[in-house]
């Protein structure tokens, strides 16, 4: 019997199964991407037809943390007043340092010459089995105390404002360079199709450094943080004008789409395909983006236990002034909105904690606009089961001295320097192991005395826990593989991981 085919019936028998199967296939792809819209398919599983640069990526090992909320306050809180409480420094209250002491020392205003310590009238208890002792301005956030890990080693090599930002956020003090959180949009890809990756929320005066804090550096912008504004449209001309129907839009788009990938065949540059990117997210934010904003699904315990019906204290100063209470609330749900969204990143950015003068006026304003929408975010996650893999980080460009600012006499003297010698930054979520205190400094808060903590060491710890070596999540810039953790030596820190 003979078993063979003629070419014509293999031609016909492939036309058969491609006719049976293949429009299955195409239709198994087509519901894939409709369930993954919906929210009814797990997240990533429909990653593999994604081709935007935003796609989800693979990670060097298994990671524990998918999300970052990063809590930033510009112009640096001071730590012997909020986390790491000095009874030897208000006894020494007033008396001068020993000359030694301050030899090698820069400052960016104190001038050596008849400085004075400086106590704090802030009374402190402990909260929480970790026992770590937090200030009277912090009541709701103790109560979080053993979710989070306390982190009192911090040093900095920077002392002024815009180098300690950039250093923080992109680990390097020059212009340039891509923050942590487009080396994570950029590492992992977002999990949003309908927003950016990586978002930033704003409240106060806005921070001296602009945009760098947020910027993708050399990265492809796609990768950068895009500002979200607090009233109107989060973005600006997400609306279309009056007079633009849909049908207009779309056709405007489909040119201006065909006309960059034109141009891109030719040129090859990543930009072209960023700026293709942002055109076809920007199309579908403008669905997403006002379902986001509208807080109307909120229950109002929810709303309420954020602060969102609190009202800003009417005291002049320079962290914000009418709304900053209530904005600085609505950006820590909108927070928890995004993360819940598949954003990767999320910056809620306030200025300013510059406090030079009046610090006992203005310090208490920016803890109490604060505490409670922090704490209320970290319970947040944690009842809906977010916090294991969001990993929520308070941070600043240093802290404060010790000492009092004399740029006028003694008995004027009502603020503090900058202080990057020691500081406090605190890490919950993620795969960090809460419930701790980390690094001690001196009996003044002048020194890091026991575990002392880089910023390097704090960007390789947070890279771990979203599955990259430090070492190895690299860009290729002029010639050289650059890094997030630079090339100084940076140690992931142990005693943080879960």
């Amino acid at each position: 019997m003979n078993t063979e085919m003629s070419p014509q019936e293999v031609v016909d028998v492939t036309r058969r199964d491609f006719l049976a199967t293949g429009t299955t296939g195409l239709g198994t792809l087509a519901l894939a991407s409709l369930l993954q819209k919906d929210g009814l398919l797990a997240p990533g599983a429909n990653a593999a037809l994604r081709t935007d640069p935003l796609a989800p990526k693979s990670t060097h090992f298994t990671p524990k943390a998918k999300n970052c909320i990063l809590i930033y306050f510009e112009g640096a809180p001071s730590h012997v007043d909020l986390f790491d409480p000095k009874p030897k420094l208000n006894e020494m209250d007033g008396q001068a340092l020993p000359e030694s002491m301050l030899e090698k020392v820069r400052f960016a205003f104190i001038k050596k010459e008849g400085v004075r310590l400086m106590g704090s009238p802030r009374s402190f208890r402990s909260h929480g089995q970790c026992g770590v002792e937090l200030s009277d301005l912090l009541p709701h956030l103790g109560s979080c105390a053993d979710d989070i890990a306390w982190i009192r080693g911090m040093h900095t090599s920077q002392f002024n404002h815009h180098p300690g930002q950039l250093l923080m956020n992109s680990g390097s003090p020059l212009f340039g360079r891509p923050t942590f959180g487009a080396w994570l949009n950029y590492g992992l890809g977002s999990q949003s199709e309908d927003l950016p990756g990586y978002v930033v929320l704003t409240a106060g005066r806005g921070s001296s450094g602009g945009s760098s804090a947020w910027s993708s550096g050399f990265l492809p912008t796609t990768y950068a943080g895009v500002l979200f504004r607090n009233s109107g449209d989060p973005v600006l001309n997400l609306s279309n004008p009056p007079g633009i129907t849909p049908q207009m839009q779309h056709l405007g788009l489909d040119a201006i789409g065909d006309l960059n990938k034109l141009r891109y065949k030719y040129v090859a540059d990543p930009q072209i395909s960023s700026r293709i990117a942002a055109y076809e997210l920007a199309g579908r934010m403008q669905t997403a983006a006002p379902e986001l904003m509208d807080l109307s699904s909120e229950s109002e315990e929810t709303k309420k236990a954020y602060g969102l019906d609190r009202t800003t204290p009417n005291i002049k100063n320079r962290g914000g002034g009418k709304g900053t209470y209530e904005t600085f609330a609505r950006n820590c749900l909108l927070a928890r909105r995004l993360v819940e969204r598949g954003t990767r990143f999320v910056t809620c950015l306030h200025a300013s904690w510059d406090h030079h003068s009046n610090i006992n006026n203005e310090l208490p304003f920016c803890a109490g606009m604060c505490d409670q929408p922090i704490a209320a975010l970290i319970k947040d996650l944690k009842q809906r089961g977010m916090l294991d893999d969001t990993m929520v980080i308070w941070a600043s460009e240093f802290g404060r001295t010790p000492l009092g600012e004399n740029r006028t006499s003694r008995s004027g003297v009502t603020g503090r320097d900058h202080h990057p010698y020691a500081f406090t930054t605190w890490m919950a979520g993620g795969g960090i192991k809460g419930g701790q205190i980390i690094g001690k400094t001196d009996d003044i808060g002048w020194n890091v005395v026991d575990e002392r903590i880089s910023v390097h060491d704090m960007h390789a710890t947070i890279l771990d826990r979203f599955g990259f070596n430090h070492e190895d999540l690299t860009y290729r810039f002029q010639g050289l593989d650059f890094r997030l953790t630079g090339f100084e030596g940076a140690n992931v820190v142990k005693k943080l991981i879960a």
